[in-house]
C-alpha cells in the first residue's frame, strides 16, 4: 500500500509539474520574468539568497542512494541476514517460549552474526563514501548566471528559480528553464525521452502549449545538456520541483546489475537452495535415527546457520569499498562502486586522443596561405573568429587568441562588432561569426575541419587576390594540408566572405560560396606517461584503441609515438559505409579510428561489446558523452565538460594515465578476493553437506551440538574478515577477469569432497583411536571435530587464496594472517582447556595433538596436489 501511495504521489507531482511548464511556455517574456521577480540582468544577490532559503539547494533527493540510512539498510537487509533472522525467530520459539528452561544462547549467537557482518559492511561503506566525498568537494559542476547585472559562475546546486542563465555547448541544463534567446540551441534530452537525436529549442513557442512537456519548443529540462549553440534562459524550477525530480520519485529503482553481480546473485541463490534442501534432510535423518526430534530440529537449524554464507555481502561491500578508498589515494573518484570490478574485467580501453594521450597544451605552430607560406592575414581572421564566438572556447580557440596577442594583433579587433554566429556542431565540424565594422561592412568568418571548410568554398585568396577554387588550386591546397598533417600538426582551415546580408538572422545556409584563406596548424605533443601507460595496460591484457575526431595524419603520428598499433586506420567515413557485421570484423584488427562523430564513437564501442569485450572509454569532451555512456566503465577527468563528468563512472582528479593501470590491478584484486570467498563458501558448504549427512546416518549421536556449530561458524566468520584486504598473485592480475559460473561448479566438485574425506577420517580417529564411540563420550568426539573443522576451515583460506604454494611462494596480507592466526589460537585454546566445557564439550587430551597435526598436514598436502591437478585441467585456480 505504501508503495502504491508513493507512486500515486509521484504521478500527482509530475502532472503538477507538467501543468506549470505548459503555463510558463505560453507566457510572454515580460509576464514570465515579473512572475519570478526577475529581469534580463538577473536576480539581485539578496533576492537569490532569499530564494535559496525558500526553495533549498538545487539537488534531486528522490532516488539518492548515497545516504547513511541507505548504506545502513544495504548493509543490514540481504538474503543471508534474512535467513539468519528467520532462524533466530524459530530459535526464540523452540529455545525460549516452548522450552522449560529458557536458553537465549543460540539466539544471541545468531543475532551477533548478523550484527557483526552488518557492522563491518556498513563501516567499510562509510569509509568509501567519506573518501569519495572528500575528493568530490574538489570537483563540482558550475554554471554562468546573471546576478546583480554581472555574469558570474556559481555551483549548480545554488541555482534558484528566476535565475538568468547563459548556456553554451557542453553545459548541463541546471534546472527546468524557459528559453529567452536561442541560437542554434540543440538539446540532448535522451535521459527524459530516450530519443538519441538532439532537439532544437527556440525563444518562442512553436507548437501547441498542450503538447507533451518534452515537445515544448521553448522549454528545457534539468538532466538535458546543450549539444551545440548558445542560449539565455530563465530557471523555472529547481531540485525536486523539476520535471526530472518528479519523475525520479517514481523511477528511483536500482541500476541494472552487471554480469559479475548477476553471477554472485546466482551463486548466492544456489547456496541458499543447498541450505534449504539440507535442513529437512538432516532433520528427518536425525529425527528418525535418534528419535530426538527437538534435538534434531535444533541441529538442523544450526546446520542451516552454518551453511548460510552471511559473510558474502560483507566481503562484497568491504572489498569494493576498500578498492574505492585505495583509488581515492590516487586522487580518483569512484562514482559507482561496481566500476572498480568492471575495471578488472576490461580488456579494451577506447580513448579519445586530445587531452588523454596528449599534453592538452595546444600550441599554434603555423598560419599558412594556400602555398604553405607564413601569412599573418590567416591568423588575423582566425583570431577574430575565436575571439568573438560566444560558445565554449576550446583549446584551439585559446591557442589562437594567445598567439595573436603575442604577435600584437589586438588592433585586429578594434571597430569590429559581433552581429551573429553559427555555433559549432559535430555534423558540420565548423563554426562561424558575422562581424560588422564601423562603416557597416559585414564579414562572415568560418574556421573548422579542412574538408568541411573546402566543401563550402568556391573561391580562394592568394596574395590578396581572389581566384577560383578550381581542381588545380584545390590540389595545391590539399598538398599543403597533407604535408603538415603528416608531420603531426593538427590543421584547420579558415575562410571568409564579404557579401553578407545587411540584416536578418544567419544560419548554416549562409556558409556557402566562401573564399578559402589558408590553414592554421597546432601541435599537441603526446604525454610522456602515455607510452608507459599503454605498455603497462598491454602487459595486463588490455588493448588500447584510439577513437578521435582528429584527422588521420595527426592520429597516426601521435599513436605511433605512444605505442598504439598503427597498421590499420579507419575514418568516420569508412565506419559510416560499414554495416554492423563489417564493423564487427574491423574492430578485431583496427586500433585507430579517426575523424569520428560522437555517434560513430558510440557505435564503435558497441561493436567491441558485441564482439564479447568489456570496454572502458576515456574522454573529456562534449563528443565523448555518448561513448562514455555506452561503455561498460566510463572514465573522465576533473577538467572535462559537465556532461562528460556527469556520464562517467570514474573521474580522475589528475590526468595521470598510470592511474588506469592501478585501476585495472585494483579491479582484478577486488574480483579475486570476492571469488576467493565464493569458492571457499561453495566448496566448504558442499563438503559440509556430505560430512553432516554421513555423520547423521552412521553416528548414534550428533557430530556437533547446535551451540558448537554456531560458535564454530562465528569463529570462521572472524577468520575471513581479512579477505577484502588480501593481495592476489601477480600472475592473476596479468589477464582480464570475467565471471564464470562453470568455474564455481567445477571448483566445488573438486574441493568439496576433499574436505569431506578428512572430516570422515577425523570421525574415524575420534571413534577408534580416541575411543569416543559411545553416547557418554560424545562430547569428546564433538570437541575433536570442532577443533579440526575450525582449524581446517581457517587453514584452507591460505590454500584457496593462491594457485601457488601457500606460506612459501605466496604469503597472505597482514590482515588475513592476523585474523586466521588469532582464530586458530582461540580454537586450540577452547579445544584443549577447560573452556571446552562452556560449549558442552570435553577438553581433548594431548594424545590427540599428533592426530590433529597429521589430519591437518594430510589435508593441506592433498589440497595442494588437488590444486595442481585442477590448474592443469582448467588452466586456472580462482
Amino acid at each position: 500500500m505504501k508503495f502504491t501511495n508513493k507512486n500515486n504521489h509521484a504521478r500527482i507531482l509530475q502532472k503538477e509539474s507538467e501543468a506549470r511548464l505548459r503555463r510558463f511556455a505560453a507566457l510572454d517574456e515580460t509576464t514570465l520574468l515579473t512572475e519570478f521577480e526577475s529581469a534580463r540582468m538577473g536576480l539581485s544577490d539578496e533576492a537569490a539568497e532569499e530564494k535559496l532559503d525558500e526553495f533549498g539547494s538545487n539537488v534531486i533527493t528522490a532516488g539518492n542512494k548515497n545516504t547513511t540510512l541507505h548504506r545502513l539498510r544495504e548493509s543490514t537487509i540481504n538474503p543471508f541476514n534474512t535467513v539468519l533472522l528467520v532462524i533466530a525467530a524459530i530459535s526464540v520459539f523452540t529455545d525460549v517460549i516452548a522450552s522449560d528452561a529458557a536458553d537465549w544462547l543460540t539466539v544471541i549467537i545468531i543475532v551477533s552474526l548478523v550484527a557483526i557482518s552488518s557492522a563491518v559492511a556498513f563501516i567499510q561503506s562509510q569509509k568509501s563514501s567519506a573518501a569519495a566525498a572528500t575528493l568530490s568537494e574538489m570537483i563540482e559542476n558550475r554554471t554562468d548566471v546573471w546576478r546583480g547585472g554581472k555574469l558570474i559562475d556559481i555551483p549548480i546546486d545554488e541555482v534558484v528559480p528566476g535565475d538568468i542563465i547563459r548556456l553554451s555547448a557542453g553545459d548541463i541544463l541546471p534546472a527546468d528553464v524557459r528559453f529567452l534567446t536561442a541560437k542554434d540551441a540543440f538539446i540532448a534530452q535522451a535521459a527524459l525521452t530516450g530519443e538519441s537525436a538532439p532537439v532544437e529549442k527556440f525563444a518562442n513557442l512553436r507548437n501547441e502549449s498542450n503538447s507533451a512537456p518534452t515537445d515544448l519548443s521553448n522549454i528545457g529540462f534539468m538532466g538535458s545538456n546543450m549539444v551545440s549553440g548558445s542560449a539565455l534562459v530563465v530557471a523555472l524550477a529547481t531540485g525536486d520541483d523539476t520535471y526530472f525530480g518528479a519523475m525520479a520519485q517514481s523511477l528511483s529503482g536500482d541500476k541494472a546489475k552487471n554480469a559479475f553481480e548477476r553471477g554472485v546473485d546466482s551463486v548466492s541463490r544456489l547456496l541458499i537452495r543447498m541450505m534449504l534442501v539440507m535442513v529437512p534432510v538432516v532433520l528427518l535423518i536425525n529425527g528418525f535415527a535418534k528419535q530426538d526430534w527437538p534435538g534434531a530440529l535444533m541441529f538442523a537449524i544450526s546446520v542451516a546457520v552454518g551453511l548460510t554464507p552471511e559473510m558474502l555481502p560483507v566481503i562484497m561491500t568491504s572489498t569494493l569499498a576498500w578498492g574505492a578508498v585505495a583509488m581515492s589515494k590516487h586522487k580518483v573518484i569512484v562514482k559507482t562502486l561496481g566500476a572498480i570490478q568492471t575495471f578488472g574485467e576490461m580488456d579494451v580501453l577506447c580513448t579519445d586522443k586530445t587531452g588523454t594521450l596528449t599534453e592538452d597544451k595546444i600550441v599554434l605552430e603555423k598560419y599558412l596561405n594556400l602555398l604553405g607560406e607564413d601569412d599573418s592575414r590567416i591568423l588575423r581572421h582566425a583570431y577574430r573568429n575565436s575571439y568573438f564566438q560566444t560558445g565554449l572556447k576550446n583549446l584551439i580557440d585559446l591557442a589562437i587568441i594567445n598567439r595573436a596577442r603575442t604577435n600584437g594583433m589586438e588592433e585586429a579587433l578594434s571597430g569590429q562588432n559581433r552581429v551573429d554566429e553559427i555555433p559549432f556542431d559535430f555534423a558540420r565540424r565548423r563554426m562561424s561569426v558575422v562581424l560588422e565594422d564601423g562603416q557597416g561592412k559585414r564579414q562572415l568568418i568560418t574556421k573548422g575541419a579542412v574538408e568541411e571548410i573546402m566543401s563550402i568554398c568556391t573561391m580562394a585568396e592568394l596574395h590578396g587576390q581572389a581566384i577560383p577554387l578550381d581542381d588545380e588550386t584545390r590540389r595545391k591546397a590539399l598538398a599543403v594540408y597533407e604535408k603538415y598533417n603528416a608531420d603531426g600538426l593538427r590543421m584547420i582551415a579558415v575562410a571568409q566572405k564579404n557579401n553578407v546580408p545587411p540584416e536578418g538572422a544567419f544560419s548554416v545556409a549562409d556558409e556557402r560560396d566562401m573564399v578559402l584563406l589558408g590553414f592554421v596548424g597546432f601541435l599537441d605533443p603526446p604525454k610522456e606517461s602515455a607510452r608507459e601507460a599503454i605498455a603497462a595496460l598491454r602487459t595486463h591484457g588490455v588493448r588500447t584503441v584510439v577513437l578521435t575526431g582528429d584527422s588521420e595524419g595527426v592520429a597516426a603520428k601521435v599513436c605511433a609515438k605512444v605505442g598504439v598499433n598503427t597498421k590499420r586506420l579507419l575514418t568516420g567515413r569508412n565506419v559510416e559505409q560499414m554495416d554492423d557485421t563489417a564493423l564487427l570484423e574491423a574492430v578485431d584488427t583496427c586500433d585507430i579510428f579517426a575523424k569520428l562523430s560522437p555517434a560513430q564513437k558510440e557505435r564503435v564501442v558497441r561493436a567491441f561489446q558485441t564482439a564479447g569485450h568489456t570496454v572502458g572509454y576515456m574522454g573529456d569532451g562534449i563528443n565523448d558523452a555518448p561513448p562514455l555512456h555506452q561503455a561498460d566503465v566510463g572514465i573522465s577527468v576533473d577538467s572535462a565538460v559537465d556532461i562528460a563528468k556527469e556520464t562517467a563512472d570514474i573521474i580522475l582528479m589528475e590526468k595521470d594515465l598510470m592511474v588506469l593501470e592501478q585501476g585495472v590491478i585494483r579491479g582484478r584484486n577486488t574480483f579475486g578476493n570476492i571469488v576467493k570467498y565464493i569458492k571457499m563458501a561453495a566448496s566448504g558448504n558442499f563438503g559440509n553437506m556430505i560430512s553432516v549427512i554421513f555423520a547423521s546416518i552412521f553416528l548414534p549421536f550428533l557430530p556437533m551440538l547446535p551451540i558448537q556449530i554456531l560458535t564454530q561458524n562465528l569463529l570462521c566468520d572472524f577468520s575471513q574478515m581479512g579477505i577484502p584486504f588480501d593481495s592476489v598473485d601477480k600472475e592473476y592480475v596479468k589477464v582480464p577477469r570475467k565471471w564464470e559460473t562453470k568455474s564455481i561448479a567445477s571448483f566445488m566438485a573438486f574441493m568439496g569432497p576433499l574436505s569431506s574425506i578428512f572430516d570422515i577420517l577425523c570421525f574415524a580417529i575420534m571413534w577408534w583411536a580416541m575411543k569416543a564411540n559411545s553416547l557418554e563420550l560424545s562430547r569428546l568426539f564433538q570437541c575433536g571435530w570442532f577443533i579440526f573443522g575450525t582449524l581446517s576451515q581457517v587453514l584452507v583460506i591460505h590454500m584457496i587464496r593462491t594457485a601457488k604454494l601457500p606460506f612459501v611462494q605466496s604469503r597472505a596480507s597482514k590482515p588475513v594472517t592476523l585474523s586466521t592466526a588469532l582464530i586458530a589460537i582461540v580454537a586450540i585454546v577452547i579445544g584443549f582447556t577447560p573452556l571446552a566445557v562452556g560449549l558442552e564439550m570435553t577438553a581433548l587430551p594431548p594424545s590427540f595433538v599428533p592426530w590433529l597435526i597429521a589430519l591437518l598436514a594430510g589435508y593441506l598436502i592433498l589440497a595442494q596436489l588437488v590444486k595442481k591437478v585442477y590448474v592443469k585441467k582448467y588452466k586456472e585456480w580462482l
